[in-house]
């Protein structure tokens, strides 16, 4: 978004903003004066009895039926999951729409197949009732996904209401349970985050709406997936730990999870700006916004096996250090998916300060990578599309190594699963024939756009990854009172990064709110100028959608390259990794052939020294062996791509080692 540049405005210029926002002002109090007590009269409802009405309505249906639909309408505050049961599903559930006037609350589950490009919308009699602003997660060891909280409120949002409720989604049945847990639950909320570990479900933070105010939460809450039951661990005494807020990052990690950022607003005085009797100036107290830019570690340590039934795990936070490279201006509403032992992290917003015209904000489209152990950020951008040769067969030209990498990663994967059956022989050569099978059945998806840009800028988008794949659905924007529910979903290969696929977008809804059709006809000239005056490039955001402009990123070689060059003396030191590392333009597939060797070798060591506490065997060997050169192809996937970028702009290709092609490097084959 371009920011308003104050210093060039003229001094006319000025006064004609001075004077439509004086023609507004008495506009709105016009309005504000005739409607009087039909607004407060619509507020006056009781939310207990439209929650009970909803559930009765939803009551009547028989069972679980599931339809093929259109993609879900507009909605923000909802939540978007990949299905823990396979690679080929989505979930999304709930959200809120508003458009200026009135609020709607939704409680559908739908559901989207990847192969297909299709979605199905689930109807249950027994499901969540319409919220907003919940928190759901993976079930970790237990299967599943689990649901906490969220709110609800009146049409024009003049009274609101928590949940407190759990539930747990079955993806194969697609069924909805209501947990009844033992002994006390978290309070009610919304604006909080969940993640899992090992058999437990991890809740944390959040805020309550009252009448009065509005309370952030720095409650920390542990579910027993075995046990059925909520722990409220009571941390060590003299320990620090995070601050109330909402809206941050909560992703797994091995030994617990890790938080960073969020949102909150404290209390703050302010000069008032009037003389007292005593003629010192008077103070007021303001709500001052807060964008929280810290890192903690929350250490779980699992009871042991010998312990009493129902005995609390150990937690303990840990304050980590400020990452390195984290995206600047700092942004509130930048969402984060895990990925890997990554948090892939998108958009945002950032107000300045405020001015004669109100707050100005700047909104975000960049996308980040946050590797969680080297706790430092990394910039992705989408890459320059390769040029092809024109010598080379048509036929030809997409079996590049990165072109095939995906299939190739795919058809590995399925052999380590065929590793894993009791019943089968290892015959690696007889299993790639599968390949050919599945392909014959696969569904055709229909055809989708791809973009070379990054979809608009916005904040609260909501993200999922599912098979290394990351999905970006809806999102906000604000344009000067307006605001803005995007009406799309887009995809972004993580590990090619050639482009964003469009799933879908149609055109955005009207905006209702304050400014009228009375005022907005009034002052439609007044706009025109006001949109050139200041210079702002987004004017596209009501247009059809052929006519909505998408903010490109910059796609820059050195912007990795100073990232990874960039010395930070609150990065948190490493030693010195010895293991095998991937090469440029080396898929997973062939890093994983080169190197198998050599990882086998170190958990065999590893074995011997009591660190892993597994079977020896070739099948769980060779399992553990890619699991970990997995992890060391996504740890490097950013510096890799910057090596290949560099290599690609000075002409290099994939260079390939003779010693590593062994016989057919040799004589006049090589040459061929």
């Amino acid at each position: 978004m371009v920011k308003k540049d104050k210093k060039s405005k003229t001094a006319e210029q000025k006064a004609r903003v001075a004077a439509k926002q004086n023609k507004k002002a008495a506009q709105k109090e016009k309005k504000g004066k005739s409607k009087g007590n039909d607004e407060s009269d619509a507020d006056d409802i009781d939310l207990e009895s439209v929650l009970e009405e909803y559930a009765r309505q939803q009551a009547l249906f028989l069972k679980v039926t599931e339809v093929v639909c259109e993609p879900p309408s507009p909605r923000a505050s909802s939540t978007i999951i990949g299905s823990p049961a396979n690679t080929n599903e989505l979930f999304l559930f709930g959200g809120e729409f508003y458009n200026g006037a009135l609020a709607t609350f939704f409680n559908d589950l739908f559901i989207y197949l990847v192969d297909r490009g299709e979605w199905r919308k689930v109807t249950s009699p027994n499901s969540p009732l319409p919220r907003s602003g919940h928190a759901w997660c993976r079930g970790g060891n237990s299967g599943g996904v689990y649901l906490f909280g969220g709110e609800f409120s009146s049409p024009k949002q003049g009274t609101f209401y928590h949940y407190n409720d759990f539930w747990r989604l079955d993806p194969s049945t697609r069924e909805w349970t209501r947990l009844e847990t033992k002994g006390k639950g978290p309070p009610a909320r919304s604006g909080h985050r969940m993640t899992y570990f090992k058999n437990y479900i991890l809740l944390f933070g959040g805020f309550q709406d009252t009448s009065q105010q509005t309370k952030y939460l720095q409650d920390i809450w542990i579910y027993d997936c075995q046990n059925y039951v909520w722990h409220n661990p009571a941390l060590p005494p003299a320990t620090q730990k995070p601050d109330a807020r909402s809206s941050f990052s909560f992703l797994p990690h091995d030994l617990g999870a890790v938080l960073y950022g969020g949102y909150s607003r404290v209390k703050a005085t302010t000069a008032a700006g009037r003389q007292t009797k005593g003629g010192n100036q008077g103070n007021r107290s303001i709500l001052k916004p807060i964008i929280h830019q810290d890192s903690w570690f929350l250490r779980i340590i699992p009871p042991l096996p010998v312990s009493a039934a129902g005995t609390t795990p150990s937690v303990r936070w840990e304050r980590r250090k400020k990452p390195a490279n984290a995206p600047n201006p700092p942004r509130a509403g930048a969402t984060m998916a895990y990925h890997k032992g990554r948090g892939i992290l998108f958009g945002g917003v950032h107000d300045v300060e405020d001015s004669e015209e109100g707050i100005d904000s700047e909104f975000f489209n960049e996308l980040f990578a946050w590797n969680i152990e080297r706790n430092r950020y990394f910039q992705l951008t989408l890459r320059r599309p390769r040029i092809l040769n024109k010598k080379q067969p048509i036929a030809d030209r997409g079996n590049n190594k990165r072109g095939r990498g995906k299939a190739d990663e795919e058809e590995l994967l399925r052999n380590l699963a065929a590793l894993e059956s009791p019943n089968l022989t290892v015959d690696t050569d007889a299993m790639e024939i599968d390949t050919v099978v599945e392909k014959k059945a696969e569904p055709v998806k229909p055809e989708q756009k791809i973009l070379i840009t990054m979809p608009h800028a916005r904040f609260n988008a909501q993200l999922a990854v599912q098979d290394d794949v990351l999905y970006i659905f809806g999102g906000t924007y604000e344009h000067g009172d307006r605001e803005f529910t995007f009406d799309a979903m887009y995809a972004v290969d993580l590990g090619k990064l050639d482009g964003v696929r469009e799933i879908y977008q149609r055109e955005l809804d009207n905006w209702l709110g304050s400014e009228g059709s009375e005022s907005d006809s009034q002052d439609g000239e007044d706009d025109s100028d006001d949109e050139d005056m200041n210079g702002d490039d987004l004017k596209g955001v009501l247009l059809p959608r052929d006519e909505v402009e998408s903010v490109p990123i910059v796609i820059s070689d050195k912007s990795i390259d100073n990232t990874i060059d960039a010395e930070d003396e609150q990065t948190e030191s490493t030693n010195t990794d010895t293991r095998p590392h991937p090469r440029p333009f080396e898929s997973l597939r062939a890093f994983f052939t080169r190197t198998s060797n050599e990882w086998q070798e170190m958990i065999l060591k590893a074995s011997r020294r009591g660190d892993f506490g597994l079977d020896t065997s070739v099948k769980e060997v060779r399992k553990k062996a890619f699991d970990m050169s997995e992890t060391k192809w996504w740890d490097c996937r950013e510096e890799i791509t910057a090596l290949e970028d560099q290599q690609e702009e000075a002409g290099i290709g994939e260079v390939v080692s003779i010693k590593d092609r062994g016989s057919e490097a040799a004589g006049a084959a090589r040459r061929r």
